[in-house]
């Protein structure tokens, strides 16, 4: 009888590793991280102000040598699509899990968790550069963690008037004598209280093809996402002499009087959506 007992318990035990085994060998899903690398070009992009020694430069196709002291963008609806073409969204309709600030300042922003991606090969990852249409309300109740990021004092994504949340907010300094640029970029409403309507919408939908599949399985790979500036006035669209004054498609600070000028920047930024659908980004490597 107390062999028996001892099979038996042996018997589970022995299930049981198995079982653990055949877990950690087969799991049915894992962490992928996003990492984004800010350039021009292939440098990576240093900050700083009118006089500094450090700061990364960068000179456009007209010429003019810029730098950059703050450099902000969104990242939302995040999708991962596997070799045989099944798309996996990645909690699309919530800025507080699937939304995330880049901020060039904060070393930390600059890796996304994706949690819980199901088990298998992905051969392309889509994301937004902005909020989608529907999502793009200042809502402190429904998104109370992104409301507050995106909010923050040394953040300061959302529009003065509270039409929704900043895309992109790049401030620096243009030309042998540094000029200010500030570039901020988001889409704007028309109308009234009550009958607001689509201005500009400046959301875009960005699709990348890996290097090489990213494989989840019981390794958790990293993709590395290149964005790199050079493009922001030496775009695949549009190229940008940047000058100063509100009646220019160049004008170095654009704002709500000059939202169809703004489209320049978003384009070279984010693609327009049909004959380019990367715009500055592309990914440098997959680590499975």
């Amino acid at each position: 009888m107390q062999s028996l007992k001892q099979y038996l318990l042996l018997s589970a035990f022995s299930l049981g590793v198995i079982s653990c085994q055949n877990s950690d060998d087969n799991p049915v899903a894992n962490n992928v991280t996003l990492e984004f690398n800010n350039t021009f070009k292939n440098r990576t992009i240093v900050l700083g102000d009118a006089t500094s020694v450090t700061a990364t430069t960068n000179t456009s196709a007209e010429g003019q040598v810029h730098h950059f002291s703050e450099l902000k963008y969104v990242i939302s609806n995040i999708r991962l699509v596997k070799a045989d073409g099944n798309e996996i969204p990645y909690k699309v309709n919530d800025l507080d899990q699937g939304a995330t600030v880049i901020d060039q300042s904060k070393p930390e922003t600059l890796r996304y968790l994706l949690s819980n991606i199901p088990a298998g090969e992905y051969k392309r990852i889509k994301f937004g550069l902005g909020v989608k249409r529907e999502l793009n309300v200042l809502d402190q109740v429904k998104f109370p963690k992104f409301y507050a990021t995106a909010g923050a004092n040394d953040t300061q994504m959302m529009w003065e008037w509270g039409a929704g949340y900043r895309f992109t907010k790049i401030e620096g300094f243009y030309g042998t004598d540094n000029k200010q640029m500030s570039i901020h970029t988001g889409s704007t409403i028309k109308g009234s209280e009550g009958n607001f309507t689509q201005g500009v919408d400046a959301y875009r939908e960005v699709t990348l093809n890996l290097p090489n599949n990213a494989i989840v399985d019981n390794k958790a790979p990293k993709i590395t996402i290149q964005a790199d500036f050079d493009k922001l006035l030496t775009g695949k669209i549009n190229t940008i002499l940047l000058v100063t004054g509100t009646g220019s498609d160049g004008n170095a600070t654009p704002n709500i009087h000059t939202a169809n000028q703004m489209i320049k920047f978003v384009d070279n930024l984010g693609g327009n959506g049909s004959s380019d659908i990367s715009g500055m980004f592309s990914v440098s490597g997959v680590e499975n």
